[in-house]
Order: C-alpha cells, then structure tokens, then sequence
C-alpha cells in the first residue's frame, strides 16, 4: 500500500484555556509525587507498549511499570483486584471489556482534556473511557503464495474452492479473530444474508488457532496459511516495510474499533495514572502511535500511513464502540462455535 505524509480529517483542535494549564501543572506535580505508574495494556509490547513507556517516562521521569496481557486477562485481574481491595492497576487500555468494568465500578469517571476536542466517537459519553488509538481489521495474505491482484476482494470471494483449506483466524472470544469476522458479517449483510453467508464460509474449513492476531499474521507470513481472516491491516503493513510477503486487503466492509484507556477508581497512584492517560491521548503520545506505524485519533498528529484508514476514501470499515463489541460478544462467540 501506498505510504504518504498528508491527512486531515477536517477536525480542529481547540486551544487549552490558562486553567486547563494551570490543572496540568498540578496534576502533573501530583503524579511525580506519586512516583510510579502502573499500567496494564493489552498491546504488543516492543511494536508499542515499550516504546509509550520510555516517552513517558522520559517526559516526566516517572517509572512506568508495564503488565502486558489480552482483554479478558486484564479484565480478570482487575476484577480479582477490586474484590480482594487490593488494586494494582493504575490504568489500563481495552477494547471490549468496557461494560464489565463499569457494571464492576472499577473505573474512575475521569476523561483526559483531549475528549474534549476528538472526534465524538473517541469518548465515552458516560466519561470513563478515551481513545487514543484506531484499529481497522481487514483480511492479510502472503504475498508469494496469493499475488497481488489475485487477493480476495469481497466476501463472496473467500467462498471460492481454490481458498478452502487455506485461510487461519484466531477462534479465541474478540473481535480480531473469529468472533469478530461474524459480527462484521452479520453487520455488513443483515442477520438473514449474514447466517446465509456464514454458513457457505463454514464449508471452506478455516483453521482456528488459539492465538492473537498478530500471531496468526505471522503463521500466514510463514507460508503455513495463505490467508488470514480478522488481520490488524497496520500488522500486516509494518511486516511488508521490513520485506515480509505480506499485504492486506479491505472487503465490502471492514471492522474498526479503538483502544481506549481508563484510569481505576482505587489506583494507588491515581493522578500518576490520570497523567498516563493524558498523555497517551496527548500530541506527544499520538506521536508514538504515529511513529509506530499504528493508527491515532487526534487529527493533528495524522498517521504515517492516512490508506490504512477508512477516512482516506479507498475502503468503508463498520465502527463499533468498546460496548457494542462486549455486548454482541457472546452471541458472535457461539455463532462462531455452532458453525465452524
């Protein structure tokens, strides 16, 4: 795909006003007083969570203590914490586990300035949660055993005979996996034709692997699969600038969703982890998102790379908030169980 160093969403960021300065001098002295922070991200850690680690820590001279795990991990630790009155977390990232969290009232009703000013769909409306990264899923392929411009373009195309046998999702609950290549279906088609389709595609034996996304990219990479289903495009992407086989491609209607961050309502250091996720959401930590070929929010701080986007115009994704993915989870789930 095209790389390029323009984008614009036609969305302006407002100025801080002098008390909104002011508020950050001292949330700022706050959370240095604290000392640390504790963060748990579901994030692949040397692609992103290492490098937001080392900005923050570096800007503020705060040490930020790292615990990488998926969403239903840190959704249970969280839980298993707040029971026990014994939080660890200060802040953490998700995608999916919003509901459970709120229902739980582990969040603190917190938002960082920048909800203020991103684009609506970024915020929660409630006030728990803010965006500070995009993710669009699409379909990834290796190039050597699928040449470009033989790739799979719409969803009737996964159907054809040649592809049986030879397409991996991840089978694990989420939307970057099986689940989620439901949920866009049955979004895109409509309940009728989605379970139509779905049960053609059952018949062309897709492999389910209990592994993350990223990880089934790399078994594509690999040459063990052709094509992966429910594939981060910007994986798939950053793989092909190192010299991987690898490319992606939207069909009718891909999924984009955001990861977002909250701050605990028991943090142990909660201005350090109000801190975090201003600055996660901030110009300088829309930076590191850029910088790491992953898709931002703050129109401002554009992508390296605006085509991975629906916004640039090529290709129309279907958004889902942190909510609707947690809510329709479990029927995706055993739609995916019942038929493949």
């Amino acid at each position: 795909m095209k790389r390029t160093n323009a984008f614009a969403l036609g969305i302006g960021m407002t100025l801080a006003s002098p008390a909104a300065l002011a508020a950050d001098a001292a949330l700022i002295e706050a959370a240095k007083k604290e000392g640390s922070v504790t963060w748990y991200t579901t994030q692949i850690v040397d692609q992103l969570a290492r490098p937001a680690a080392i900005a923050f820590e570096k800007k503020y001279g705060m040490k930020v203590n790292l615990t990488r795990a998926d969403s239903l991990q840190v959704a249970l630790r969280l839980s298993n914490e707040a029971k026990a009155g014994k939080m660890q977390a200060d802040v953490y990232d998700s995608t999916s586990i919003s509901l459970a969290m709120k229902a739980q009232n582990i969040p603190m009703k917190w938002q960082p300035d920048a909800a203020k000013t991103l684009p609506k769909q970024f915020s929660d409306p409630e006030g728990y949660w803010t965006a500070a990264s995009g993710n669009v899923i699409t379909i990834g392929y290796n190039t050597n055993l699928v040449p470009k411009g033989t790739q799979p373009k719409t969803f009737a195309d996964l159907l054809d005979e040649k592809w049986k046998g030879r397409m991996v999702w991840n089978s694990q609950p989420g939307q970057s996996s099986g689940p989620g290549f439901v949920g866009t279906v049955l979004s895109a088609m409509g309940e009728e034709k989605g379970m139509d389709y779905l049960r053609k595609l059952s018949t062309q034996k897709v492999t389910g692997l209990q592994q993350a996304a990223r990880q089934v990219l790399d078994q594509v990479i690999a040459g063990e699969y052709a094509i992966g289903l429910q594939i981060f495009n910007n994986h798939a992407f950053i793989s092909a600038s190192q010299g991987a086989p690898s490319d992606w491609q939207p069909l009718e209607k891909s999924m984009r969703y955001s990861l977002v961050f909250s701050v605990t309502r028991e943090a142990p250091h909660p201005n350090a982890g109000k801190l975090f996720a201003d600055f996660m959401t901030s110009k300088d930590g829309q930076a590191v998102f850029r910088d790491a070929d992953y898709m931002t929010v703050d129109p401002d701080v554009p992508p390296k790379t605006p085509e991975l986007l629906p916004d640039s115009g090529t290709f129309e994704a279907i958004y889902f908030t942190p909510e609707q993915l947690e809510s329709q989870m479990p029927k995706w789930t055993k739609i995916l169980k019942d038929l493949f």
